[in-house]
Parts: structure tokens; sequence; C-alpha cells
């Protein structure tokens, strides 16, 4: 019984380095297909070039969640 709240405690340490490490990923296929001139509205070009921006910065600051988020809104646009 004493080993479940360690076993907790070590997958939420190593489920953050996983969602770091999936945030480079995102903002590569991101790249990939804006290098590929998508067929965007100007609005929704400025949209995924903004969420990319911003899942770069909260990359950077350390939050992954919010990258991820943020990614993946960018994403959907996309249609990836």
């Amino acid at each position: 019984m004493r080993c479940l709240p360690v076993l907790a405690v070590a997958f939420t340490l190593l489920a953050a380095p996983a969602l770091a490490f999936q945030c480079p990923m995102d903002m590569a296929a991101i790249d990939a297909a804006l290098a590929a001139n998508p067929t965007l509205s100007a609005e929704q070009l400025a949209e995924v070039t903004a969420l990319r921006a911003e899942g770069e910065s909260l990359h950077a600051a350390g939050d992954h969640d919010g990258s991820v988020a943020a990614l993946a809104k960018a994403k959907a646009i996309l249609g990836l």
C-alpha cells in the first residue's frame, strides 16, 4: 500500500519530460506544414503563426501543458 503514492509521484515526474519532448516535435510539424504553403486565409495563417510562437514561448518557460495546448490549436487549424 505504501508503494502506491511512490509510484504516483514517479509517474508524474516521468510524464513531465515526455511532454517537454512533444513540444519540439509539434513545432517541427507546424513549421513543415507552413513551409508547404497551406491553403489558409490570412487570418488563419496569422493565428497559426501566433499560436506557434506562443507554444515556443511556453515551452521555453517550462509550461509544457500550455505549450502542447497552443500547438494543438495550431495543428488543428492546419489539419494536422
